[in-house]
């Protein structure tokens, strides 16, 4: 079974209600977690839910080949920090990403789709 690793965009799309996510096997990075818990105008009730829905993934910690691969990644494509932790753990965990970021699904490093793609 195809393993995938969702960004937070595509977490806070689903979320918002914008798509039902498809019943397959899906990662997040540990970064993805502190972004969506770490905003300021976060409510009780959305922390809940966020919390709730995360429980439903597995959460990627730093590893030293995540960070090894981290580096390479913002050296070889430019990204920015929190980006390139994500991709690096889609790597690492032999996923595939799905994302909503423009410059992310550029990328030729991994396979990358949006969350309109990911099929039941």
């Amino acid at each position: 079974m195809q393993k995938y690793l969702l960004d937070t965009n595509s977490l806070i799309y689903a979320l918002n209600g914008g798509v039902k996510i498809p019943a397959y096997e899906y990662v997040v990075s540990v970064v993805t977690e502190i972004e969506l818990l770490s905003y300021s105008k976060l409510t009780q009730k959305e922390e809940e839910n966020i919390k709730h829905l995360l429980t439903h993934f597995q959460i990627v910690t730093l590893t030293d080949n995540i960070k090894n691969t981290t580096i390479y990644l913002r050296k070889r494509y430019n990204l920015k920090l929190p980006d390139s932790i994500i991709v690096a753990t889609a790597i690492e965990k032999g996923a595939v990403l799905v994302t909503s970021d423009k410059q992310l699904l550029k990328l030729d490093c991994l396979k990358v789709v949006e969350l309109a793609d990911v099929k039941n």
